[in-house]
């Protein structure tokens, strides 16, 4: 098997179990129906954004789960991210070295894939990650959708109230949140973007347990769930953590080799 199957694999699989846990849980379908004036849309979105937007660091492992293109993704991950832009992500394997480690900071990203002594140094974040995964999402961006902070930041234009208690925020990103009360309290559902609906089925404490991703306009199907644990939240990170050792015989390699055998193989 090539590095680039075994790291897609991997990465695919630790994804997959993630979202699978997800997925056990019913499918979310945003209201067509225009729904009614809410009042109280600012103190809502408030609500359910200004904690989550106070983390400055944050480190979970994901157990990742489902299916990208006609790739299929399983595996293990653990995650750690630091604002504005540092990300640091390691494939864990059953044995051995982990199957990758991609770190990234100010706009430039090195993936080392340890079992195959190979590298690929300085490309944009989102592009390794969408080579890998399907899935072209900044640093900042998948800290967002992992702490349940889409739309954070943003500010809130309108909210409107629908059946069942489901209440949609449009924030001033494009962003589309959809909260729902449990127990008294606003709690996010899912929000959805122009190219993405991120769901939340289950919630531990103020974090997602769960998260399932689905395209709505990338260039590929994307249906991945993450199981989240082992949760830290800003929790003083060193720099050293935002970067990798690389073995001076590593082979160079090119996100065109990631693409060639990842979810965007054969698309222009």
């Amino acid at each position: 098997m090539s590095y680039r199957r075994a790291t897609i694999r991997l990465l695919s699989a630790a994804l997959a179990g993630v979202f699978a846990t997800a997925c056990a849980a019913r499918q979310f379908t945003p209201p067509t129906d225009p729904g009614t004036p809410l009042p109280a849309f600012a103190d809502i979105h408030a609500a359910v954004t200004t904690e989550c937007a106070s983390v400055r660091t944050f480190t979970a492992e994901l157990g990742l789960s489902g299916r990208a293109g006609t790739e299929r993704l399983r595996g293990r991950v653990v995650a750690g991210f630091s604002r504005p832009d540092s990300m640091r992500l390691e494939g864990v394997a059953p044995l051995g070295p982990p199957a990758f480690v991609l770190v990234a900071r100010g706009g430039a990203a090195t993936l080392v894939l340890p079992r195959d002594n190979a590298v690929l140094r300085g490309a944009p974040p989102d592009e390794v990650l969408e080579a890998l995964t399907g899935v072209a999402l900044q640093p900042s961006d998948l800290q967002a959708v992992l702490t349940g902070c889409m739309g954070a930041g943003s500010g809130v234009l309108s909210g409107s109230l629908h059946g069942n208690g489901l209440a949609s925020l449009a924030t001033g990103t494009g962003v589309t949140l959809y909260v729902q009360r449990e127990q008294g309290e606003w709690r996010l559902r899912a929000a959805r973007s122009d190219q993405w609906l991120i769901e939340y089925p289950v919630w531990q404490g103020r974090f997602p347990a769960t998260v399932r991703l689905r395209s709505e306009g990338a260039r590929v199907m994307v249906d991945l769930s993450a199981a989240i644990s082992q949760i830290e939240a800003n929790v003083d990170l060193d720099a050293a953590a935002f970067m990798v050792d690389i073995p001076p015989s590593a082979r160079e390699v090119t996100l065109d080799d990631l693409r060639s055998s990842g979810p965007l193989r054969g698309q222009p």
